[in-house]
């Protein structure tokens, strides 16, 4: 019911507290308070939540779709941020239970996994991502974008700068980024697209932690200030972990980038 109630923005999760959005408080949801089962959210007799019952599916299911181990699509599912990985179980995140994932445990061994429901299989997120990791994927020529002013700015500054790890970058900031993920031995990719629908891409992602960095240059200006806010908000709504560089931290990479990474559990050295 939770994940039905967060579906429909009726409710929202902010940390580890569920609290009523305010669809929900116009639906007319209220919090209450008893001495016995503390506080929690209650709704009108005649509150109306329109659930359509769908089969759900495992990893293993979806996986047969698409000729992958059920290992490989819960990675995937990580990857995505709909699926975290605990000890012999996967959980559910705030991401994938918007995306209608249910947490399940298997009664006998206490082993929790998620059940999805069937029409992931059709979700252009989850199948782009797929094919970008087989090889399959059409590349199509490309078109500007409006979803994402940030296509704006790669049609008018070239990649010509050359990385450590060949890499050619935009500027000689994102050079200096890149080449001290390089000699840190941190995996990172340039200009990864976000896994969402909107046309977004990061500076810089890191698939352990799951973390996207982004670089903040031309603070001066007003339409790139706009632009920064807007791409800030998506980070924030689909709760990316986010590491935010400004032109003088950039200098200064080794006491900034260490730490800022180890709150995402990545270790520079």
């Amino acid at each position: 019911m939770f994940a039905h109630l967060l579906q429909k923005g009726f409710i929202e999760k902010k940390g580890e507290v569920w609290s009523l959005s305010k669809h929900g408080v116009d639906a007319g949801g209220k919090f209450v308070t008893n001495k016995r089962f503390g506080k929690y959210i209650t709704w009108p007799e005649d509150f109306q939540l329109d659930i359509t019952e769908e089969k759900l599916i495992t990893a293993t299911v979806i996986g047969k779709q698409f000729s992958l181990s059920a290992n490989k699509i819960n990675y995937i599912l990580s990857e995505l941020g709909w699926a975290q990985k605990a000890i012999k179980s996967w959980r559910v995140t705030l991401q994938g239970e918007k995306n209608g994932g249910l947490q399940a445990e298997d009664k006998k061994s206490g082993i929790r996994f998620i059940r999805w429901p069937e029409s992931i299989i059709n979700s252009k997120i989850l199948t782009s991502t797929i094919q970008d990791i087989q090889g399959t994927k059409t590349v199509e020529p490309e078109k500007k974008k409006k979803t994402d002013s940030k296509n704006d700015f790669r049609e008018k500054f070239e990649a010509k700068h050359r990385a450590t790890d060949d890499h050619f970058v935009r500027s000689k900031a994102e050079m200096l980024i890149d080449n001290w993920l390089y000699m840190a031995e941190i995996v990172h990719a340039y200009e990864r697209k976000l896994p969402i629908e909107e046309d977004v891409y990061s500076d810089f992602y890191i698939p352990t932690g799951k973390v996207y960095i982004e670089f903040w240059g031309y603070e001066n200006n007003s339409k790139y200030l706009a632009r920064k806010k807007a791409r800030q908000k998506i980070y924030k709504n689909y709760g990316f972990n986010l590491i935010e560089l400004t032109d003088e931290e950039v200098f200064n990479l080794d006491d900034i980038l260490p730490r800022l990474l180890l709150k995402y559990d990545v270790q520079a050295y």
